[in-house]
């Protein structure tokens, strides 16, 4: 097993809509982690690159995105994760973030892994949808060979069917044999909508994702967070409303000290 220090979390909004919001939410969730415990790392994506429709919202500009996004950090004194989606990206996102994320469907894209690990910044893996968790060990290999950064591995459901996403958490112990493993308590609640073909999500099971998480081994949790998720330019249907963070984060400090008593 690779061992994990303590619990951590990775939170805030989908996408860097503004600085208010992200401001906001990294004041909020720094505030809850810190009298916790709890490390935490601020996520946000400073460009949707992988959208449903054509004209849904993809980002503010690429470098202002970048730009407010280390100010929140920088303010709040947490280190910040963004994704990347092409090898090109991975330098310009080091310039502003600690850790760089590869996006679940091209986690075996090997030279945006090689370039991601390459920047020498913590890299965060989705596992894919159709990968089997054993096979997430090569990602890995493929990271570390290339940098000396912190890897880790998310886990966010694997598809049952046309976008029906299911989790098996047997699958959270087998990758811990390889690296820290992340529940993705957001994405994992995803569903398709049936009238618009636009995948949406069930909020009310982002808590039995963390707990069942936590409770199966892992390391720590990956929550999407907004003030106003049906406002949210992004992933509004499977954010977790911002005022609902705290007692979920009491019942996960309790798991975690149970599981790790």
């Amino acid at each position: 097993m690779i061992p994990c220090a303590m619990f951590f979390l990775i939170a805030g909004p989908c996408a860097i809509e503004d600085a208010d919001t992200l401001h906001e939410v990294a004041a909020a969730v720094r505030s809850l982690t810190e009298a916790r415990g709890i490390r935490f790392i601020l996520k946000s994506s400073y460009e949707k690159a992988n959208r449903t429709r054509l004209d849904s919202f993809t980002g503010i500009g690429r470098e202002a995105a970048l730009e407010l996004l280390r100010e929140a950090g920088r303010a709040q004194q947490v280190p910040v994760l963004t994704d990347v989606h092409e090898t090109a990206d991975c330098a310009l996102a080091a310039q502003y973030a600690d850790y760089l994320q590869i996006p679940a469907f091209l986690c075996r894209q090997t030279s945006l892994l090689l370039a991601a690990g390459a920047t020498g910044k913590g890299v965060n893996i989705k596992k894919g949808q159709f990968m089997a968790p054993e096979g997430m060990e090569f990602a890995v290999e493929k990271v570390r060979s290339a940098g000396p950064g912190e890897v880790w591995i998310t886990e966010r459901g694997t598809t049952f069917g046309y976008e029906r996403l299911v989790v098996d958490m047997a699958g959270i112990p087998a990758m811990r044999a390889f690296a820290p493993v992340v529940m993705d308590c957001t994405h994992s609640v995803q569903r398709p909508n049936q009238r618009s073909g636009v995948t949406g999500g069930d909020a009310s099971m982002i808590a039995t994702m963390a707990l069942c998480g936590l409770a199966a081994g892992a390391d720590g949790l990956f929550i999407e967070v907004h003030p106003e998720p049906a406002r949210a330019q992004s992933d509004a249907g499977s954010m977790l409303r911002l005022d609902r963070l705290e007692p979920l984060l009491d019942q996960a400090v309790r798991v975690w000290e149970a599981v790790h008593a």
